[in-house]
């Protein structure tokens, strides 16, 4: 029997990235597809003026994890008791934590702290970053938006990970549930994956 190369069967509207898997070239696309789709909706009404989004997006093949994302919202990772931010926020304040231009108190009064440096349907074309991770056994996968890890810290996240019951519904229950007390000033969106 023949086997078709990874990329071979499937007509790549963005060209492929040889330096990703199939299954980041394939999160890849889909999110230049919904930016494309998104700007060229925002530039046909003038209701949709300026309209975007954030988005994380993930494929488990295999065991392995494969993550897109653009902006602010985000996809942990929980093993062993730990929790790993596996998307760096595409943000003002990131930046500017990771190159040092600014404390940590000074980001935080900040006027423009919360300004997302990328997102979908802001621009025409949008460059995508694709993170994977192989998952092993009793891993937790949280992807959510801002709604989420803007109300709640990553140390109160991590503990409606650790919680009982451990099945993903309850802990997402649990999650927005953490958001909404903690004055839930935005809509929140959660997905927790459990590798068995």
């Amino acid at each position: 029997a023949s086997h078709a190369r990874p990329f071979e069967s499937v007509s790549w509207i963005y060209g492929v990235d040889a330096a990703l898997s199939r299954d980041g070239n394939r999160i890849r696309t889909a999110i230049k597809l919904a930016n494309e789709r998104v700007f060229e909706s925002a530039g046909a009404s003038e209701e949709y003026s300026g309209m975007g989004t954030t988005v994380v997006a993930s494929l488990i093949n295999d065991d392995v994890l494969t993550v897109g994302w653009a902006g602010d919202s985000r996809c942990y990772l929980f093993r062993d008791g730990q929790l790993l931010q596996l998307t760096p926020d595409d943000s003002w304040e990131s930046a500017a934590a990771s190159e040092g231009i600014l404390s940590a108190e000074e980001i935080e009064r900040h006027p423009l702290r919360n300004i997302i440096t990328k997102a979908i349907g802001a621009r025409e074309v949008i460059d995508v970053d694709i993170v994977e991770e192989s998952l092993r056994p009793n891993d937790l996968v949280l992807l959510c938006t801002d709604g989420l890890h803007s109300m709640i810290s990553d140390a109160e996240i991590l503990g409606c990970l650790q919680g009982s019951p451990p099945d993903p519904d309850g802990i997402v229950g649990r999650l927005i549930d953490a958001a909404n007390a903690a004055g839930g000033k935005d809509n929140v969106s959660a997905i927790v994956l459990r590798r068995v």
